[in-house]
């Protein structure tokens, strides 16, 4: 079983990474209103496949992790209609552009848990994940995403659409 959640932990940990990774590439595509076809498959496979391997960890109850999993799930299924049924026609591209910074995003914020529980530097300044520096880190990701949001809703022009 400690093997098994080993393995799942790594390919968890490295699936998000590079969910993340490729999703960056997305947000810049996003703010030059350039098509990153095989980056935004990655980005979206991945995402959601970091969701995925997310229940199956062992929990007890509803947890937060739970909570967030299933939220990307939500917002990664209407960015995937957004833009792949509806072909971002019309408000679809900037739901979008929403729905695929949202989903990057939650990822981040996970990375930001993981990151204060997992990296003993960063535990030490923040044990409880209350204290300044945790808070600080997530509020600093959180206006970062929604200033790159609001740029991506406002600029993201994919080619043949107005």
């Amino acid at each position: 079983m400690a093997q098994h959640l080993s393995t799942l932990t790594v390919v968890h940990v490295l699936i998000s990474l590079v969910g993340i990774a490729s999703g960056l590439v997305v947000v810049c595509g996003l703010l030059t209103s350039r098509r990153v076809e095989g980056w935004t498959q990655l980005f979206l496979a991945t995402t959601i496949a970091t969701s995925v391997t997310g229940f199956f960890f062992p929990f007890h109850g509803f947890t937060p992790a739970i909570g967030v999993g299933i939220l990307s799930l939500v917002v990664l299924t209407v960015a995937i209609f957004a833009r792949y049924s509806f072909r971002l026609e019309n408000s679809w591209r900037w739901i979008y552009a929403a729905a695929a910074l949202t989903a990057l995003y939650f990822n981040v914020f996970v990375l930001i848990v993981q990151s204060f529980q997992k990296i003993a530097a960063l535990k030490a300044l923040a044990p409880t994940q209350t204290e300044p520096p945790f808070l600080i880190a997530q509020a600093a990701a959180l206006l970062i995403f929604l200033a790159l949001g609001a740029g991506a809703v406002r600029r993201f022009r994919p080619p043949g659409h107005t």
